[in-house]
């Protein structure tokens, strides 16, 4: 999942289908930027020459500063994007090879960043006199003490606990980056985060468990949940994580959920429900193809089912999932037997006949551009893997009228941050103890219904992660439909009229 912004609202009436200009060059990322220090003799042109190699190089410059000047020459800071690592290190050769030009130290701008980690602890309260020590301590915290222990349901209004989720990770499905351990997830459960406080105000804290058996990372999870009012289950591999979240519902009396499998499946119906708008097709007479049998396609098939399609295959290693096929694991098989009604076999070319949504949530490159000429007219294709998506979005314009990925550099971007800050600010204002479909669909309707009629295209159909009227929306639709929804195990919460 990308963390980084989708682009702005377009107002050009791009034709449909019309293919987009491929860009020229490698694409470069922040998150691939260095700062190089070097030093550069007294020639007036040695600036032109530096910022003249970098761009040979396929580089951007985004910044010469001057860390140092004497009469002969200067000292100074570049800073520039790349593509990916190897492509630093090509900026950094060209830079060396400049004449009068002095390469020092290479800075990696994103290993800086996480320097430390990127989180901390700050206290709400000041702790400046010895008044202000005996009422958040002893002894006046223990009067706090006791009446939670006679009121249990005040845990979340008079601790940390109403406004606090754990992001919880056994390291085995990490990104694109697959079983690399809980140590190596922390920094992705850093991120998460850090954006449950950007954008919810949520205070949010890595869990990496060492562990990836299934009873040990259920019984910790309940351990651990009295100090949480909420869990986010992250990068667990399927079919484990299936089965850890339905067992984590079943015990706690606080929401669990997994935001590979829900937060994605939200945006991709909320990208879905706009991109049809715009094509004037209904989601119940779509044939749509899922790319990926996994958490992720697993929970968007399910979401899109309740939202009222009718019309899903799924497509993996195995070909088609057909309920018959000897192959395929439990998890596979019930979601063969959800879809697929015809019992079409093949594979993934063979689904595309007549299709007219494809949606990728498996493994880069699975796909040839070309195959997308079988598609429908007005064909809405979503390559969402990361970081390579299933066909290249750019290639695909020529095929499909609406075009969206998780990539940040092209328009609808399709990101999990969309999702997930809104929904426990809505789970956590209502103080839910579950959360159900009913209150998935409506995080998808909220985030969809941001962009107005005024500003949908084939671009924009999905608003930015910065826009500010996103997170408020989610959580208000959520938390309306878990105060209203019929049988919803919901507190009452006196502090901003939740009821």
């Amino acid at each position: 999942m990308s963390t980084d912004t989708a682009a702005t609202p377009s107002t050009d009436d791009t034709s449909l289908g019309e293919p987009a200009t491929p860009p020229r060059g490698p694409v470069t990322s922040a998150s691939y930027s260095i700062t190089v220090r070097l030093t550069a003799d007294g020639d007036p042109a040695s600036i032109g020459r530096i910022a003249t190699a970098v761009g040979s190089a396929g580089g951007a410059v985004t910044a010469i500063d001057v860390v140092d000047s004497r009469s002969d020459g200067l000292t100074v800071d570049v800073t520039c994007s790349a593509a990916d690592a190897a492509h630093s290190e090509e900026m950094v050769d060209a830079l060396r090879a400049v004449t009068g030009v002095k390469v020092r130290k290479v800075s990696d701008r994103t290993f800086l960043l996480h320097l430390g980690g990127k989180l901390e602890v700050a206290s709400k309260v000041p702790l400046k006199t010895r008044d202000d020590l005996s009422m958040a301590y002893t002894p006046g915290v223990a009067r706090v003490c006791l009446a939670l222990a006679e009121n249990p349901d005040d845990v979340r209004r008079l601790t940390i606990k109403g406004n606090t989720v754990a992001v919880v990770t056994d390291g085995s499905a990490v990104l694109g980056l697959g079983d690399i351990g809980p140590g190596a997830a922390m920094p992705v459960m850093e991120g998460k985060a850090v954006l449950f406080k950007r954008f919810a105000d949520i205070d949010a804290w890595p869990i990496c468990l060492d562990t990836q058996d299934v009873d040990e990372i259920v019984r910790t999870v309940e351990l651990l949940a009295p100090g949480f009012g909420g869990i986010n289950l992250e990068d667990i591999a399927a079919p484990r994580c299936f089965e850890i979240e339905a067992r984590l519902r079943e015990k706690l009396d606080i929401p669990v959920f997994h935001d590979d499998q829900h937060g994605t499946a939200i945006v991709a119906l909320a990208a879905l429900r706009n991109a049809l708008r715009v094509v004037d097709k209904r989601l119940e007479d779509v044939r749509i193809v899922v790319a990926g049998g996994g958490a992720a396609g697993t929970a968007i098939v399910h979401l899109m089912l309740k939202a009222g399609a009718r019309h899903v295959l799924v497509w993996d290693r195995e070909g088609i999932l057909v309920p018959d096929d000897e192959r395929l694991s439990p998890a596979k098989r019930e979601l063969a037997q959800r879809t697929n009604p015809d019992g079409v076999r093949g594979e993934l070319p063979d689904a595309l006949a007549g299709a007219d949504v494809f949606i990728g949530v498996s493994a880069g490159n699975v796909l040839d551009v070309d195959d997308l000429a079988r598609m429908a007219d007005k064909a809405v294709v979503f390559p969402m893997a990361n970081p390579t998506p299933e066909v290249d979005p750019v290639r695909a314009r020529q095929h499909a009228a609406i075009v969206a990925s998780g990539r940040s550099d092209l328009p609808n971007q399709i990101n999990n941050v969309l999702a997930f800050p809104g929904v426990f600010r809505g789970l956590l204002d209502a103080r839910a103890r579950e959360i159900s479909d009913g209150m998935l669909l409506a995080a998808a309707e909220a985030i969809a219904a941001v962009v107005k009629d005024d500003q949908l295209n084939a671009n924009y159909i999905i608003p930015s992660v910065f826009d500010p009227e996103v997170t408020h929306a989610v959580a208000a639709a959520v938390a309306d439909q878990a105060r209203h929804e019929p049988g919803a195990t919901v507190r009452l919460n006196e502090d901003n009229g939740a009821s």
